[in-house]
């Protein structure tokens, strides 16, 4: 059984706002965090606890023992400085995991330099993922990994109706790999080669960008 992650979610917009409800959802402790009183009073009876406070103020969160939390969320929204700010001091405190939204490139940048170890932009990742899904009908949902690297869902086209794993050689030909197969609410782990393939259903492989849309052109 996992254990219980502890999470500080500063800046309870949208973004912060949603992250914060997932996190308690998926049965982790969450200290929601920001300078609205009517926005923290909303998410007292969501998160585990949640404060009015000044995450920009060093007293502030050492009181808090923002320190001791696995992972920071740094979700403020168009106060740049605030944002850059805060993940100075989280860096400073020693908190060892720091998730911040970025603004724009030049934020992601100031960000990166002093030392958030994960920059998001939720609006651009998701732009992306729709984007790929518009242009590519085979894809039903894909996460990048890297520039280069994606995991992806790929709809089984009838062309590959009937076919095995092994008969279709994706690795050897493609050097992709099937993670899973999902049929219906059914998902099959690592299928066996001898696996055959029913069309509708969804290959969810990894790779090299470039080696999946091959696959996607030659074998579907």
């Amino acid at each position: 059984m996992n254990q219980k992650k502890q999470f500080v979610v500063i800046g309870l917009g949208r973004f912060g706002g949603s992250v914060c409800k997932e996190l308690i959802q998926q049965g982790n402790e969450v200290l929601a965090m920001d300078m609205d009183e009517q926005k923290v009073s909303d998410y007292s009876k969501i998160a585990t606890h949640a404060v009015v406070a000044d995450s920009t103020d060093e007293p502030t969160l050492m009181s808090l023992g923002i320190r001791n939390f696995d992972v920071a969320v740094v979700a403020i929204g168009d106060n740049l400085q605030a944002s850059i700010l805060t993940t100075l001091l989280l860096k400073e405190i020693g908190v060892n995991n720091i998730w911040v939204k970025a603004k724009n490139n030049y934020h992601q940048k100031v960000l990166e330099k002093i030392g958030a170890d994960r920059v998001i932009h939720p609006e651009s990742d998701m732009g992306r993922r729709i984007a790929q899904q518009l242009s590519d009908e085979n894809v039903i949902d894909f996460i990048e990994l890297s520039l280069d690297y994606s995991i992806v869902e790929l709809i089984a086209v009838q062309k590959l109706d009937g076919k095995t794993l092994i008969e279709l050689d994706i690795r050897g030909r493609y050097g992709i790999t099937v993670l899973a197969i999902k049929s219906g609410d059914e998902i099959n782990v690592s299928p066996e080669p001898d696996y055959q393939i029913t069309a509708g259903e969804l290959l969810i492989v990894i790779g090299h960008n470039k080696d999946i849309k091959r696959f996607e052109n030659e074998a579907m």
